[in-house]
């Protein structure tokens, strides 16, 4: 069935088209305000979530670029105002705003890109009192890191030169605000540290509002200070004004002119208290003098004539002798008597006498042991014979000797007892005292 004429029909294409040529024409820019929610970032740098408010929400999208150029981080549930043109995504027929600008909501872009820089310094350790080192009491140079122009470079140069003429100064002029100013101090800090020609570095300008102050709110400045091995003073603005630069500083002035101060002490007070610390040393050494003459004095009124104390030498020497040779006289005495004591007791014990008695013990055992011997040997005699005898009474061969035989079946060689065990015709062997019958069995 045909559609009629006046009715146009569109491709579901070519109706998102039409929304989208209308919808960004018709909100090329807009402000919007809400509150961040479902935000993520993939591996492509894109910031995507979602801005809501209690009865709405729409999609929207930062890329990387403008990300980048933001001065604070995107927080989840942050409020923020945005500036940004609508978009129609056609494949799926969805629209969302593309934010160009963005600052948070009731709060300054940079306040809350302060806080959060600072919080994360300090999670990381940059503020941590025991990495600060201590300024030089006297610097054989210092290095003033500011502007070329203004007041501030005057001021420091004046007050170090009034304070003690004659001291290097190395200045290292940067641009202390707008773009590239972060990154030119953060260079000078480091060519400072790698010519070490200097033993401080005062970092210094003048005041200005927060946005003039951004590149010492930076975390390229604030690393730049916290690697410096050569000490850093901060002297950023008034007193009110507070940096991030001022927390990782090893010190912060509240002026520049203060920083002068702190980094160079007063010549004259130096030369004073060196002529004062002069005249105490003076007064010690002096006083030193006359204490080690006294006690010489002393010790030579107390020193006794040598050829007096070699006399109480002498004496002392003779008696040591005389004890020396009475101790000896009674040490020979006494080692002759435990030499004689020795040698009787050596007499007591001598080994000839024991082994003559061992031998006469050893004769006496031997003859006893061989009289029992010869005794043991004729019982042994009598008691073999007395066995022989029986042994002869019961031998079978004495019984043969007596007349009688012993007759034997062959070959069995079983001894015949009774007639009735023999046939006609066995062979039997008869056992005599002298010699061996064989015979036939005639009748049985």
């Amino acid at each position: 069935m045909n559609a009629p004429a006046t009715i146009q029909i569109f491709s579901v294409s070519e109706f998102n088209q039409n929304i989208k040529l209308f919808l960004e024409k018709k909100f090329p820019m807009l402000w919007i305000h809400g509150e961040i929610s479902n935000l993520r970032m993939p591996s492509s740098g894109h910031l995507y979530c979602t801005l809501k408010d209690e009865k709405a929400q729409i999609s929207v999208v930062i890329f990387r670029g403008q990300l980048r150029q933001l001065k604070f981080e995107i927080k989840e549930g942050m409020g923020i105002v945005g500036l940004g043109r609508l978009s129609v995504y056609e494949p799926r027929g969805t629209y969302q705003i593309i934010l160009e600008y963005a600052e948070p909501k009731g709060v300054g872009a940079l306040q809350v890109a302060f806080e959060q820089l600072k919080k994360k310094l300090e999670h990381d350790g940059l503020f941590d009192p025991s990495k600060k080192s201590a300024l030089p009491f006297l610097p054989r140079a210092v290095t003033v890191i500011t502007s070329p122009t203004g007041a501030v470079l005057r001021d420091i140069l004046h007050i170090i030169n009034r304070r003690f003429s004659g001291i290097p100064i190395d200045i290292w002029p940067v641009k202390v605000q707008g773009h590239g100013a972060a990154e030119e101090i953060a260079q000078a800090i480091s060519k400072a540290n790698q010519y070490k020609r200097t033993d401080v570095i005062i970092l210094a300008r003048g005041g200005g509002s927060l946005e003039d102050l951004a590149a010492y709110n930076s975390e390229t400045v604030a690393r730049a200070i916290f690697t410096s091995m050569i000490p850093v003073v901060s002297a950023v603005g008034h007193e009110t004004d507070v940096t991030i630069a001022d927390f990782v500083a090893d010190m912060r002035a509240p002026t520049p002119s203060a920083a002068a101060e702190l980094v160079v002490p007063v010549k004259a007070d130096l030369k004073a208290k060196c002529s004062d610390l002069q005249k105490r040393l003076r007064h010690c050494a002096q006083n030193m003098v006359d204490a080690k003459i006294s006690e010489l004095q002393r010790l030579g009124r107390a020193l006794v004539h040598p050829a007096k104390m070699l006399q109480t030498l002498n004496l002392r020497l003779d008696d040591l002798t005389a004890r020396l040779n009475r101790a000896g006289r009674l040490t020979i005495h006494l080692e002759k008597a435990n030499v004689f004591n020795l040698n009787r007791r050596l007499l007591t014990y001598n080994p000839n006498v024991k082994i003559h008695g061992y031998k006469l013990l050893v004769n006496r055992y031997e003859e006893i042991l061989l009289e029992k011997l010869r005794k043991n040997i004729t019982d042994n005699k009598i008691k073999l014979s007395s066995a022989l005898a029986s042994i002869d009474a019961l031998s079978p061969l004495a019984v043969l000797r007596r007349g009688y035989s012993i007759v034997r079946s062959l070959p069995e060689q079983r001894i015949v007892m009774r007639a009735q065990d023999v046939q006609q015709g066995d062979i039997m062997e008869v056992l005599l005292s002298e010699g061996v019958l064989k015979v036939i069995v005639d009748n049985g």
